[in-house]
C-alpha cells in the first residue's frame, strides 16, 4: 500500500524527489504520515481537499483489500 501511495503522491507533485512517506502499522490499521516540498502542499490537497479526499479513498479500498484501515495524514 506504501507502494501505491508514493505513486500517486509523485505523479502529483513537481518535485518527487521531496517526498517522504513514514508508514505506522497496527494491528488492524496502518497510518501513513505524508510529507512533500512546502511549496506543493496545495497540489496534494487540492481545492476544499478534493484530491485529498480522492487519495484517502483508493488508499481506503486497498487497505479493505487486505482486511485493514488506513489513514493519511499530509504534513
Amino acid at each position: 500500500m506504501k507502494a501505491l501511495l508514493e505513486y500517486i503522491v509523485r505523479n502529483l507533485v513537481d518535485t518527487p524527489e521531496a517526498v517522504r512517506i513514514k508508514e505506522r502499522s497496527g494491528r488492524f490499521t496502518v497510518t501513513y504520515h505524508l510529507s512533500v516540498a512546502p511549496s506543493e502542499t496545495g497540489k496534494v490537497i487540492g481545492r476544499n481537499g478534493r484530491v485529498a479526499k480522492a487519495i484517502r479513498d483508493l488508499m481506503g479500498v486497498a487497505a479493505a483489500r487486505k482486511k485493514k484501515r488506513v489513514h493519511v495524514d499530509i504534513e
